[in-house]
C-alpha cells in the first residue's frame, strides 16, 4: 500500500462540509473472518455506497484492480513538489498547529505509558508516510534517539535525507535519522522489537481494509514490550468517504473502531486536532497498545471512606 505524506483534502466534497446522508450504525456479526459495517458512504463524485464491502468489491475487487488503486495512489504522490505545501495539500500553514497538538499528545502519552515519562530511555521511533520528514525534523527526533522513515514517494524521501542531514538540524548527535525505507506500507515488515512508537499520520487512508489489519498485525511485532502506536487521521463524520483522485479512504470513528478491534489493538487514548480551517476534514490522533496497559505514571490518590465526593 501507499504510504502517502499529509492528505488534508483541499477538494470541497472531502471536507467537513460534506454532504454526507443521515448513517445508522449496525455492526453486524460475520463468520470468523470478521464482521461487515452496515454504514453507507460516497465518493468524491457524489456516488453513494451501501457499505464498505460494495465500495472494496468495486476498487480492489481483484488482484489487477489492487494493484491499480495503490499504483494510482503512489503516481497522484509522485505529481506533489516536495515542499510543506505540497505535502499538505496547500495548507502549509496548519504545520504548527499540527505539531503542537501532537506534541502535547505525544507528552501525555509518556508520562502515561513510560517509567519516568521515557527518560533516560533509548528511544526509537518510526514515522509511517514520512513525506518530506516534516513530522520526523519538528517532532520525533526531539523525543527519540532514532527515526527511521518510510515513504514509498522516491523524491519525498530523498528531501527528507537532506531535510534531516546534520547540518540542517538543531538536534544534538544523539539524536538522528537513521534509516529511510522507499516501501509502501503494505509491503514493508519492522525489525522485531525495534520501536518505541510507531508514529502513522495522514497514510493510512490509502490502505483497503485488508492490508490495514495486516499491516498492523506485522507492525505490532515490530513494538518493544510497552511500545504503541499513534495513529493520526482525517475523520469522517459519518460513514466513509473515498477520494477518487488520490485513491484514499476517509473513515469515520466507528469505522476505525471496527477495524481496531480486527487489529486487536485497544485505543489507550485519543485527541482531536484543534486549530485547522472549517473546510478540512476533522483530524483525530488515536494512541492503540497491544494490551490493555497499565498506566505507569502518578496515580489519583485513594479517597478517603469519609470525605464526600462527587458521583459522576
Amino acid at each position: 500500500m501507499f504510504a502517502a505524506p499529509s492528505n488534508l483534502c483541499a477538494n470541497p466534497l472531502l471536507s467537513a462540509a460534506t454532504n454526507q446522508p443521515n448513517i445508522n450504525y449496525r455492526v453486524r456479526t460475520r463468520s470468523n473472518t470478521g464482521t461487515q459495517m452496515d454504514i453507507s458512504g460516497l465518493d468524491s463524485n457524489g456516488r453513494q455506497f451501501k457499505n464498505p464491502d460494495e465500495m472494496w468489491r468495486e476498487e480492489v475487487g481483484d488482484s489487477q484492480k489492487k494493484n491499480n488503486w495503490y499504483t494510482n495512489g503512489v503516481g497522484y504522490w509522485q505529481g506533489v513538489e516536495a515542499s510543506m505545501d505540497g505535502v499538505l495539500g496547500g495548507y502549509g500553514h496548519v504545520n504548527e498547529p499540527d505539531i503542537n497538538t501532537s506534541e502535547a499528545f505525544l507528552n501525555t502519552l509518556f508520562a502515561g505509558l513510560f517509567p519516568n515519562a521515557g527518560r533516560d530511555q533509548h528511544l526509537v521511533a518510526l514515522d509511517c508516510g514520512s513525506g518530506i520528514g516534516r513530522v520526523t525534523k519538528n517532532l520525533l527526533i526531539r523525543y527519540f534517539n532514532e527515526v527511521d522513515l518510510l515513504e514509498p514517494v522516491s523524491h519525498f524521501l530523498e528531501a527528507a535525507r537532506q531535510n534531516l542531514s546534520p547540518e540542517n538540524m538543531l538536534v544534538s548527535a544523539d539524536h538522528k535519522a537513521v534509516n529511510f525505507y522507499c516501501t509502501p506500507l503494505q509491503e514493508f515488515t519492522p525489525d522485531a522489537g525495534r520501536y518505541d512508537v510507531i508514529w502513522i499520520q495522514w497514510c493510512i487512508g490509502h490502505l483497503a481494509d485488508d492490508d490495514f489489519v495486516s499491516f498492523f498485525e506485522r507492525a505490532k511485532a515490530g513494538l518493544k514490550p510497552g511500545g504503541f502506536f499513534v495513529l493520526k487521521e482525517n475523520l469522517a463524520r459519518s460513514g466513509f468517504v473515498l477520494d477518487n483522485e488520490d485513491k484514499s479512504l476517509t473513515r469515520s470513528h466507528v469505522y476505525f473502531k471496527e477495524l481496531f478491534n480486527r487489529c486487536g489493538l485497544h485505543i489507550y487514548d485519543m485527541k482531536d486536532q484543534k486549530g485547522f480551517p472549517d473546510e478540512l476534514f476533522p483530524v483525530r490522533m488515536y494512541a492503540l497498545t497491544t494490551e490493555l496497559p497499565k498506566r505507569v505514571g502518578s496515580s489519583r490518590p485513594k479517597r478517603q471512606s469519609n470525605r464526600p465526593a462527587v458521583i459522576k
